[in-house]
């Protein structure tokens, strides 16, 4: 057995790793060794009983949280005319058409979200493999691909998320930042699994939130009891 360092040694003094916590009480154990040094994240993965593989079983979707992310989100607008202005005046960080089309193309990418008028969805088109794995590929069911681009652009900075079941069933999401408040940490916890459950797919069969686990972005996962938010 590797021997444990002196960090890992001060964890397990803290936090019991055969608990199963509450929403909080997992917050409030990972904000007592959360990193000094920067602003951590928490981190939301749940695992699904689907099996991605089958289209009728895919989970997608997207979360506007209630407190935000706690960081700035750089959006990309594909869209001309009276559309491209409006996503400027919304706040869209990069605004463009074919000349961004080509700037992705040659491997700068320097945003975390994108948005599309419908009628860009031609040119967007080409950049499938680029965007797609990245999970930055513009689609109407969450509600990137759009008319109403200023709504879209002023959701996403807001602190919307968008959601994809990966090929082990698992959808993981950062809700936040660990200095947030509790409170506000649950709340958005609590609308993340809302918006996952009411992403449950046809071909789901059987229990549906197999399990749910907390975690911030260098720490340990904590598994949670999640029953107060499916009741």
């Amino acid at each position: 057995m590797a021997k444990l360092t002196k960090k890992q040694k001060a964890i397990r003094e803290k936090i019991d790793f055969s608990k199963t916590y509450s929403v909080s009480e997992a917050i409030e154990a990972l904000k007592t060794i959360a990193s000094k040094k920067f602003d951590e994240s928490l981190d939301f993965s749940v695992r699904l009983g689907v099996d991605p593989r089958h289209a009728d079983q895919m989970v997608k979707g997207v979360c506007q949280l209630p407190n935000g992310l706690g960081k700035t989100v750089r959006v990309a607008v594909f869209a001309r005319g009276a559309l491209a202005q409006q996503a400027k005046e919304a706040g869209a960080d990069i605004v463009g058409a074919e000349d961004l089309m080509n700037e992705i193309l040659a491997g700068k990418i320097d945003f975390d979200r994108c948005i599309a008028s419908p009628d860009m969805m031609p040119v967007v088109g080409r950049l499938g493999k680029i965007l797609g794995p990245r999970n930055l590929m513009p689609n109407p069911k969450t509600g990137t691909v759009t008319t109403d681009i200023k709504k879209a652009v002023e959701e996403v900075k807001a602190g919307s998320v968008e959601f994809k079941c990966e090929k082990a069933g698992i959808v993981h999401a950062g809700l936040g930042k660990i200095s947030f408040a509790t409170d506000k940490l649950v709340e958005n916890v609590s609308a993340f699994l809302s918006s996952v459950v009411k992403s449950k797919p046809t071909g789901a069969k059987g229990t549906y939130v197999l399990k749910t686990t907390l975690s911030t972005t260098q720490g340990v996962g904590l598994t949670v009891d999640v029953r107060e938010f499916l009741a």
